[in-house]
């Protein structure tokens, strides 16, 4: 693999070390950024995006001129950033037989949940992840595990294409935590069945690994050609994500 890193902050540049420690990585480069990632054998800074396959980032700023600036270059591209591309630059990835790949953060992690909790289940889906900040609305409870533990969140609207019946909760959490988590329920009274799975760890840790694991996903060829999200291609994705080194809880529950 030769995969082109932007690092924008602190998630970044601990993607970075993730990548550096997989076994199939050729070179690292570390596209508008200078530091002490740059000084490892496989890694150096570049100007260019040439010879580089997958161009991956945290940035939250302009993430979708990065993905244009991939695409011009014949790279594919993993953004962390939870946003939709728009049909024009989905185009412009497909046409050119590249792929990119959206919410490759906790959001998109939570998705990728979805493929375990629902296997073998059917039922309403429950989506949650936390963002960080001071805790906001309380309107729905959200069972994360341990550190994070039991939290309120924000059930967020629908986004477009989502199947009826799902539900997508954000939970505001300060300090160094993060979860993300999915959950299938069906039935009602004593017939009620739950299917939960769901990672909690700390929250540049998760947020890193959400990154590398799109990375790692694209560079293997396991996303089509245009824009996707984990949620479509979210058995490859969870799949990368246990690579390199999601811990994963599941739990099924009978009321």
């Amino acid at each position: 693999m030769r995969l082109a890193l932007h690092p924008a902050g602190e998630t970044g540049h601990r993607a970075g070390r993730i990548l550096l420690a997989e076994p199939g990585l050729e070179a690292l480069g570390i596209y508008g950024h200078r530091g002490p990632a740059t000084e490892e054998r496989r890694a150096t800074a570049i100007t260019s995006l040439s010879g580089f396959s997958v161009l991956a980032t945290d940035d939250t700023v302009a993430p979708l001129d990065l993905a244009a600036i991939a695409v011009d270059d014949g790279l594919s591209c993993v953004l962390a950033a939870d946003l939709d591309p728009g049909p024009a630059l989905a185009a412009r990835f497909a046409a050119r037989g590249l792929s990119l790949l959206v919410a490759a953060s906790l959001p998109g992690l939570a998705e990728a949940l979805a493929h375990r909790a629902e296997a073998g289940a059917s039922g309403g889906l429950l989506l949650a992840w936390t963002r960080q900040g001071r805790p906001g609305r309380r309107d729905t409870a959200i069972p994360f595990p341990e550190p994070v533990g039991a939290r309120w969140g924000t059930r967020l609207p629908p986004r477009p294409g989502d199947p009826p019946g799902d539900t997508r909760v954000e939970v505001t959490l300060e300090g160094p935590w993060a979860g993300a988590l999915a959950r299938v329920a069906s039935g009602t009274g004593r017939r009620r069945v739950e299917r939960l799975v769901a990672v909690a760890d700390d929250r540049l840790h998760l947020e890193a690994i959400a990154l590398a694991a799109g990375a790692v996903l694209l560079a293997g060829g396991g996303v089509p050609p245009g824009a996707w999200r984990p949620r479509i291609v979210g058995e490859g994705y969870l799949a990368a994500c246990l690579g390199v080194g999601l811990e994963v809880a599941g739990l099924g529950r009978r009321d």
